[in-house]
């Protein structure tokens, strides 16, 4: 993102390093984003800010609620519509492949077909490990929205490859070029959702499979 870009985001009060907070454009520089080359990137942020991540989060929070042990849910939505193209839930248990972002990559596959990525936008509820933030930029998925961290992961006891999402998106950089890497929208029920599966997984160790992500 170069400077200017990082400027006016910045006095838009839109946070782009992680944290998830209000966002809305004063009129006139909406008006301004709209005569940017790079207006309509700025103004799909706009219209994803806030209230629509969070309706969204609430439907991977839906996925993750299938597997309580593990609960890594994403939903993958129609950025322009909202409409829902795929949705998955960890299942570690049967591949280590099968991260909650993976199977709703390849649900999606399922109902669309291995095209229009550029055009949605991923919710998880964890951010995306290492493996998983390289298929989105394999695929040309360019809008990544997650809730806990990684470390916030890690502090339940949940083994993490130690690179964010972040860092995965900027090796990529030579061939992809996200519009938007959001996190922490609704991370504060979302790590209490991860401390509760540890606490389940702590209470039946006996439970068959060890899975992550």
């Amino acid at each position: 993102m170069d400077s200017g870009r990082r400027q006016f985001l910045g006095r838009c009060g839109f946070v782009v390093t992680g944290a998830a907070v209000p966002f809305a454009l004063p009129r006139g520089m909406l008006q301004q984003a709209h005569a940017r080359p790079d207006a309509g990137a700025s103004v799909v942020m706009e219209r994803q800010a806030g209230v629509g991540h969070e309706r969204f989060m609430r439907l991977a929070v839906e996925e993750a609620r299938k597997n309580p042990k593990w609960p890594f849910g994403a939903v993958i939505v129609h950025t322009r519509t909202g409409e829902i193209l795929g949705s998955g839930v960890n299942t570690g248990t049967d591949s280590p492949l099968l991260h909650g972002e993976v199977v709703a990559m390849n649900d999606y596959v399922r109902r669309q077909g291995n095209q229009g990525w550029a055009d949605a936008t991923l919710y998880t509820t964890g951010e995306p490990c290492s493996m998983c933030m390289s298929a989105m930029a394999w695929a040309n998925l360019r809008r990544v929205v997650w809730a806990s961290s990684i470390d916030d992961i890690r502090s339940t006891g949940i083994i993490q490859i130690d690179l964010t999402a972040r860092q995965v998106a900027d090796a990529a950089s030579s061939f992809y070029t996200p519009q938007l890497l959001l996190g922490g929208v609704l991370a504060d029920h979302t790590n209490r959702l991860f401390r509760e599966a540890q606490r389940l997984r702590e209470s039946l160790p006996d439970a068959p499979g060890v899975t992550y992500g």
